[in-house]
Parts: structure tokens; sequence; C-alpha cells
């Protein structure tokens, strides 16, 4: 096994659900809006995706203890068939990061370093994240560990003050065109709860396997009701305008005034932006070294880590031309392949490996 370090059932969780949640709240709820008007709060609970991918996840590793994605489907569909699927697993997350990485810098820069070159924004935290995923998965379960407090937080911080300014009006009528825009809203929500298919190539390091189940589902059911309440808050203080806002939850840190002396917060919601996208791309980052050092059946993934960055890079500038086009694409095609990719390609090999086992098992009796 390439990696040597174990991380916790409760570090587990806490790294998928901070590699989740934060960048869904930065763009989801105006696109959500678009599609499910006053039910964009509905929309997180139609979460078929993650409930799929986190079920794949377990059983296959429940089927090849030990083994992720990319080395099981070796053993599914053979080698060759295997070479081929397993290197689709680190290119896409390859290009998945870029795309993380492209919105951690349109954001930063748009919002805030409106004067900074773009690259100089991504190279710098993509150098970070490098050094940290070179320090193994230990080191990416305890920041997760040290960054979720401060997570909730200040997440609490933004929406308590704002608590008197809600009106409850802005969600009526409750499915008032019935349950279809609800769903619709819910198609871009897909990306990231796929992304839960991640846990597959942590689940080998965990140090108690028994409780790894439990911690998942948690961190599943948290990442639906966190989306729920930014969703709902947003809407409830925004009402129509929440499509017009690029970045809607950034609003309502802006919007918060107390006593005159705490105002326009938005540094809060910076904070919190930065935190999750540190932990996604270290994630994403790691997997994606991780899986070409095992598909190459190299003995350690660290030295393609620094080379796979400067990649990572490039695919940021590469995925799209403005971050107008960036946020199209990941309301179409992105989650389209990350549909594929993330949850149809994983459910197809489980399939397979279901009927190869009973088709071994029923040789073996005879």
């Amino acid at each position: 096994m390439i990696e040597k370090a174990r991380i916790s059932p409760s570090q587990l969780g806490m790294m998928m659900y901070l590699a989740t949640t934060p960048t869904a709240i930065l763009s989801t709820p105006a696109i959500t809006y678009i599609f499910a008007k006053e039910d964009l709060w509905i929309s997180p609970f139609w979460a078929f995706s993650g409930v799929i991918a986190v079920y794949v996840a377990l059983q296959l590793h429940r089927m090849y203890p030990g083994l992720n994605l990319v080395q099981a489907s070796e053993r599914i569909v053979g080698r060759f068939l295997g070479k081929i699927i397993g290197f689709m697993f680190p290119l896409y997350y390859l290009y998945l990061n870029g795309i993380v990485v492209r919105e951690y810098g349109e954001f930063v820069v748009g919002a805030f370093l409106l004067n900074t070159p773009l690259i100089v924004v991504t190279g710098s935290m993509v150098l970070i994240c490098a050094i940290a995923v070179r320090g193994g998965v230990e080191i990416l379960g305890r920041f997760s560990e040290l960054f979720l407090p401060a997570f909730l937080a200040l997440f609490l911080f933004i929406l308590v003050p704002i608590i008197p300014d809600l009106k409850l009006s802005n969600m009526l009528p409750i499915m008032g065109e019935g349950i279809r825009p609800s769903i619709e809203g819910s198609f871009v929500l897909q990306t990231w709860f796929a992304e839960l298919i991640t846990v597959s190539y942590f689940l080998p390091y965990v140090a108690d396997q028994g409780k790894a189940k439990i911690s998942i589902w948690i961190t599943f059911l948290m990442v639906v009701l966190t989306l729920v309440v930014s969703n709902l808050a947003t809407l409830l203080l925004l009402g129509d305008i929440t499509g017009s806002f690029t970045y809607p939850f950034l609003i309502l840190a802006r919007y918060i005034d107390l006593a005159e002396f705490f105002t326009h917060l938005e540094s809060l919601y910076m904070a919190i932006w930065v935190l999750g996208a540190f932990v996604k791309i270290c994630v994403f980052h790691y997997v994606t070294a991780l899986g070409a050092a095992q598909w190459m059946r190299l003995s350690d993934y660290r030295p393609l880590v620094l080379p796979l960055g400067l990649l990572l890079v490039l695919f940021s500038i590469w995925v799209a031309p403005n971050y107008q086009e960036l946020t199209h694409a990941i309301s179409t095609s992105v989650t389209l392949s990350i549909m594929t990719v993330f949850v149809i390609l994983p459910a197809l090999l489980f399939c397979m490996a279901v009927v190869r086992n009973r088709l071994a098992g029923k040789a073996a009796r005879r």
C-alpha cells in the first residue's frame, strides 16, 4: 500500500464535509433559484446522486477491502479495460480540481483582490495545497479536524445576526408549481453530492472500519442539511432577487449590521471559502496523485504531487475563458460529466462486481 498513515472515521467525515459544502454554498443558490424559484431550499433533499455514490463506495470497499476505484477496476473488468477506466478517474479529478481552483481564483480576485493577477492567486493556493498533500492523508485529516469548527462558527456568525430580517413570506407558495421545479433545481446540486464517491480513496486508510460507514452517512446528511439552511436563509433575506447575484450568500455577510459597529463582514465569507477551497483542492489533488501512482504501479505518489500541481494550474486556465462561461458549464456539461464519471460508471462497476461474484460463487459450489 502506497500510503501508510491512518485517519479516524470522524476525520474522514470532516474531510468529506469540507470538501463538499463550502464550495456548494458559493454559487449554487443563484443557479438553483433559476430553476426552483421559491423551492430552492427543497432542492437539496433530492440528493439521489449522493445516495448512490456513498452506497456504491461502501459496497465496493466491502467487496474489495483495501482497494479504491482505480485498483478495483482491474479486479472487476480485467486488466486492459481496468487500466482504461482507472486512467479516467485521476484524469477527471485533475480536470474537476482545475474548475475548483478557477472558481477559487475568480472569487478572490473578483470580490477582494481586484488588481491581483489570477495566476498569482491560483498558483499560490496550489503550491500550498501541494505541500500539504505531500504530507500524506493524515495531514489532510488533521487539517479537516482543525478547520471544521472554524467553518461552522463562521457559518453561524453569518446566519444568526440576520435572523430578525428574514421574511417567511419569501418562501411562499411552497411547491406552488408542483414538485418539478425543486427537482430541476437539484440538477446542479448533484455535482456536489456525486463528489462523495471520493470516500472510496480514503476508506482503505480509516483506522476503525466499523465506524466509517456511520461517519460517511452522517456526513451526507449534514451536507444536505447545511445546503438546505444556506439556501433557505438566502431566499428568506433576498427573495426574488436571489438569482440576480453571482454569490448570493456573500450578500448575507454584507447585510450584517450590528449596532453600526459590526458591518460588511464579507471577510467572514472569504474565510469560509478559503478554508473549504483549501481542503477540497487538497483532497482532489491527493486523489489525483494517489490514483496516478497506483495506475502506474509506483511505490510512492509524492514525486507526482508537484508536476501534477503545475498541470492543475494549467487546467484551471484551460477550463473556461471567463467565469460566466464556467458557471454555465457547471450547470450543464460539467454536471453531466460528473454524473457519468462519479455515479454511472462506479454504479456499473458495482453491478458488474455483483454479477462476477455471484457467478464465481455458483462455480465454486459446483
